[in-house]
């Protein structure tokens, strides 16, 4: 576990942008210690590289969140992504160091008159915008927005009640073996309902969901706050194990 001041230092992101991050819900901490400081374990450095990828990459800090939180959400596509993105700002850059190479050692006489088509970052912009896509709009995505837009006022509220009663669940068996036949049962009840609620929860999404709910942040306090220290780690297991059968 590292310290708010050791990923500072390890980042060169100051101690007020973690801050902010861990109050947008972006990246909080895995824990804290006594004396209420955060503390950041593998995974939110795993995620943190994530975040900064795509911040290099010019997302704006919605987007990413939008992305990461995404219900099937996909950490290899995510890196083919960003390697693409990188790839067209590589090839962007060099072209404007030819580019002013050619006005130092020639001046302007031998270029063309107005010949702005360096400068030109449409490509990489559209690239960018289909990434987005990518995450704004897969199946399960779209199959939520469809259902959303029948619930009555508060069943969205209703909704969450009930999973967070899943995770109470899990709470209750947090001490037990993950493999065990109740909690193996407790995953198909979460994989059902969220299915049928939000969206169709293939094996791939939930265990996507397992990582996340582990993954320190939003959720991962959530699910411990419903269920006890501990539950969203052990929630995981067991959706780890349900998935590779």
């Amino acid at each position: 576990m590292k310290t708010v001041k050791e990923i500072s230092a390890l980042t060169g992101l100051s101690v007020r942008a973690l801050q902010y991050y861990d109050r947008i819900g972006l990246l909080s901490p895995a824990g804290r210690t006594e004396g209420g400081y955060r503390l950041y374990d593998d995974a939110s450095l795993e995620r943190l590289q994530q975040i900064l990828l795509f911040w290099e990459l010019e997302f704006s800090l919605k987007d990413i969140n939008r992305i990461l939180s995404a219900p099937d959400f996909d950490r290899n596509r995510a890196l083919e992504q960003q390697i693409g993105l990188l790839e067209l700002k590589k090839e962007h850059i060099e072209n404007l160091i030819l580019f002013a190479k050619g006005i130092l050692l020639k001046g302007t006489r031998g270029l063309k008159p107005m010949d702005f088509t360096v400068f030109d970052s449409k490509k990489m912009d559209e690239y960018a915008a289909e990434a987005k896509k990518t995450w704004e709009k897969t199946p399960a995505w779209q199959e939520y927005e469809e259902k959303r837009k029948d619930w009555k006022p508060g069943e969205g509220a209703v909704v969450e009640r009930d999973i967070m009663a899943l995770f109470v669940g899990f709470g209750a068996l947090r001490e037990g073996d993950p493999a065990s036949e109740a909690a193996q049962k407790q995953v198909k009840a979460l994989q059902t309902y969220i299915t049928e609620h939000l969206y169709t929860c293939t094996d791939e999404i939930l265990s996507g969901l397992g990582k996340m709910y582990d993954g320190g942040g939003a959720f991962t306090e959530n699910i411990d706050a419903a269920g006890g220290p501990g539950t969203a780690h052990f929630a995981a297991r067991a959706i780890e194990i349900y998935c590779k059968k």
